[in-house]
C-alpha cells in the first residue's frame, strides 16, 4: 500500500502572487489567518477590502480588471472540485471570456463590468455583484488565460451571443450585423488562445440554440459562404496547377429524362467527378442538410466520382488534397449513366 504524503499549502504571500492578491476566506483559513483579523482589515480605511462574498484583495485602492476576474473565479469556485487551485469547478466565458482572450470586436476588460461563470448544475450559488452564474450539465473545459481558467474559444462565443440576446443588445441596435460577423470571422481566424474550428462554433451556437435567432443564422450564413468562395477559388488553382480541365462551378445535373440529381460545387463532366465543399458545414438546418446529402448520395448512386474537401483542412493539407483530387480525376466515375448539365 502506498500513501501520499500531504503537500502544505504555500505561503499567503505566494498565493497573493500567483492570483493577484485576490484570496478566498477558505485559503486565508488554512493559512492560519483567523476572521476576527479579516474582518479588522478590511474596516473601512484598513489594507484589505472585500469584493464579494468570501473573496478579498489584499491592497488598497480600486481592483484592476484582472482583479475582478479573479475576484469572480475565486468565487464561483469556492467548494468547488479543486478550492486551492481554484482552476476546477468554475470557468470564465461569454464576453469577459473573449476580452481576456484579447478579441477586438467586443469591449476591451476594462470595460468589461459584468462576468459570466459557468459551474457544474449540482453547485448552489447565487449571482453576486457584477457576476452571474450560469450552471451547466456539461463537463468543464478551460483554457489558461492569464493565469484564469477560461472557457475554449467556440463556447465563449456562443455564450457572449446568447449574453447579447437575452440583454436585448440585437433589438437595441448596440450590437450590429457587422459586429456580430466581425466577431465570428475573429474566433475563426485563430490566435486567440486556442484552436477554432468551423465545426466547433457551430455546434456550440447549435446547442445554445442560437442558429434560430435571424441575425445570427445570417452571420453565421454569410460567413460560411465567403469560406466557400475562397475555398473554391483555392481548388480551382489548385486544378490548374495540377494540369486539370477548369470545373464547371455549381452546374445543376439531371438525368436525361429531365429528373434532378443534384448542384455538386464543381465538377468535371468529362471524367464524371464532382467536388463538395464543407458539405457538413454549408447547411444550418437539418432540412438543408437533408437536401444536399439527398444530392450527394444521388451522384454517387448515379455512378459520379465525388470527392469531399473541408476548407480547413485544403488550408492544412493542400498538397495532400491535390494528390486526392489528381487521383480521382485520373480514375473518374463508374458506370456513370448519362448526366444533363445546365446552368442555373
Amino acid at each position: 500500500m502506498s500513501y501520499r504524503i500531504p503537500q502544505q499549502p504555500v505561503s499567503l504571500e505566494e498565493l497573493a502572487r500567483r492570483q493577484q492578491n485576490v484570496v478566498t476566506a477558505s485559503q486565508l483559513r488554512a493559512r492560519g489567518v483567523p476572521a476576527r483579523m479579516v474582518s479588522e482589515h478590511c474596516r473601512s480605511g484598513g489594507p484589505w477590502q472585500r469584493l464579494l462574498p468570501r473573496v478579498y484583495l489584499l491592497q488598497e485602492g480600486a481592483p484592476t480588471p484582472e482583479q475582478r476576474m479573479w475576484a469572480a473565479l475565486l468565487y464561483a469556485a469556492q467548494n468547488g472540485p479543486a478550492e486551492e487551485g481554484a482552476r476546477e469547478g468554475a470557468v470564465i466565458t461569454g464576453a469577459a471570456a473573449l476580452a481576456l482572450y484579447g478579441f477586438v470586436s467586443v469591449p476591451r476588460l476594462p470595460a468589461v463590468l459584468g462576468v459570466e461563470v459557468l459551474v457544474p448544475r449540482q453547485r448552489r450559488l447565487r449571482d453576486a455583484g457584477q457576476v452571474r452564474i450560469r450552471r451547466t450539465g456539461r463537463e468543464l473545459e478551460a483554457r489558461s488565460v492569464h493565469g484564469l481558467a477560461v472557457a475554449p474559444v467556440a463556447l465563449a462565443v456562443a455564450d457572449a451571443v446568447r449574453e447579447w440576446g437575452e440583454q436585448g443588445a440585437f433589438e437595441s441596435g448596440r450590437i450590429g450585423p457587422g459586429l456580430l460577423r466581425a466577431l465570428l470571422r475573429e474566433a475563426l481566424a485563430g490566435g486567440r488562445g486556442g484552436d477554432c474550428t468551423a465545426e466547433e462554433l457551430l455546434a456550440e451556437l447549435a446547442e445554445a440554440q442560437l442558429l434560430a435567432e435571424p441575425r445570427v443564422r445570417a452571420a453565421v450564413d454569410e460567413l460560411l459562404a465567403a469560406r466557400r468562395e475562397a475555398a473554391f477559388a483555392e481548388l480551382v488553382a489548385l486544378a490548374v496547377e495540377l494540369g486539370l480541365p477548369m470545373p464547371l462551378c455549381g452546374p445543376e445535373l439531371r438525368m436525361r429524362g429531365g429528373t434532378y440529381v443534384a448542384v455538386p460545387d464543381l465538377y468535371w463532366p468529362e471524367a464524371a467527378v464532382a467536388l463538395e465543399v464543407d458539405s457538413e458545414l454549408r447547411c444550418v438546418s437539418e432540412g438543408e442538410a437533408a437536401w444536399v446529402r439527398g444530392g450527394q448520395h444521388r451522384m454517387e448512386y448515379l455512378g459520379v466520382r465525388v470527392v469531399y474537401v473541408g476548407s480547413t483542412r485544403l488550408a492544412a493539407e493542400r498538397e495532400s488534397v491535390g494528390g486526392e483530387l489528381a487521383e480521382a480525376y485520373g480514375i473518374g466515375g463508374e458506370d456513370v449513366v448519362e448526366l444533363l448539365v445546365t446552368d442555373r
